[in-house]
């Protein structure tokens, strides 16, 4: 049964996911479609992102690195051509490179920070450009629960995650007089996701001693609900905020993690 407008309060909001080729980025792209978002897949895998823009109604592919000032200008300006408006941006795009401190290359560390917490300000600054004029627009990032607790041999990733939030707090100061609103979401661990089956139990496992199962077992302990975090559980804050329900709410970062982290 589809929905009317009323059931959809995203109707009609142009949205821009970068990171969203794959795994939680296409989900959150292919949920803002089904609440009737029309919709921007940005990422640097443009293949990636044309094959999810091509299952959703109205979208458009565009290849974005967000480290890349000239393409991050390109992509909120693909989006206002197209559809003359920038209602939301979803900064998802990131990267994690873990390990021990004394063995970690600083140009993994650097890239961590680029792509989580400086790519995040170009995106967000981009988008600012338009929503200032419109005096009206959300920025969401998609951070993590490392952004409020540190992450053990994850000293990278968490640092860029915890400069996140301090940054979507100072945007929401910044913008609030434009009707602009700035929100984090703080998921916790998605180990039923390609990331995770693919990439970080291994790097886990390796850098702590342990099989891939017990990485699992570990993180799984440390959840009072005592499940993964799955990608619908962040789609349904994200929608929440992206919608005038959460008028009220500016410079907050939500914590999705079952109980694991609850400040």
């Amino acid at each position: 049964m589809s929905m009317c407008c009323q059931d959809r309060p995203l109707s009609g909001q142009v949205a821009i996911v970068t990171g969203a080729a794959q795994g939680l980025g296409a989900a959150l792209a292919t949920r803002l479609a089904e609440e009737g978002c029309r919709v921007v897949v940005a990422d640097i895998n443009l293949k990636g992102a044309e094959e999810v823009a091509s299952s959703l109604p109205e979208a458009v592919a565009v290849k974005v690195d967000v480290t890349h000032e000239d393409d991050v200008e390109s992509m909120v300006r693909l989006a206002v051509e197209r559809w003359g408006k920038l209602d939301l941006l979803v900064a998802n795009a990131a990267v994690v490179f873990s390990g021990a401190i004394e063995d970690f290359e600083a140009n993994k560390w650097r890239k961590v920070i680029d792509v989580n917490l400086v790519g995040y300000f170009l995106c967000a600054r981009a988008a600012a450009k338009v929503m200032i004029p419109q005096r009206s627009g959300n920025i969401i990032q998609i951070n993590s629960k490392s952004g409020k607790l540190g992450s053990y041999k994850n000293s990278a990733y968490a640092a860029s995650k915890f400069g996140g939030i301090g940054l979507t707090q100072s945007l929401a100061l910044e913008l609030a007089e434009y009707g602009i609103r700035v929100n984090a979401i703080c998921p916790g661990n998605l180990l039923d996701s390609p990331l995770w089956q693919n990439s970080l139990f291994e790097q886990y496992a390796k850098n702590q001693g342990l099989t891939v199962e017990q990485v699992r077992e570990k993180y799984l302990a440390k959840v009072p609900l005592g499940r993964s975090c799955q990608y619908e559980d962040v789609a349904n804050v994200l929608v929440f905020l992206a919608s005038p329900k959460a008028s009220y709410m500016t410079g907050q970062a939500i914590n999705v993690t079952g109980g694991q982290e609850m400040r």
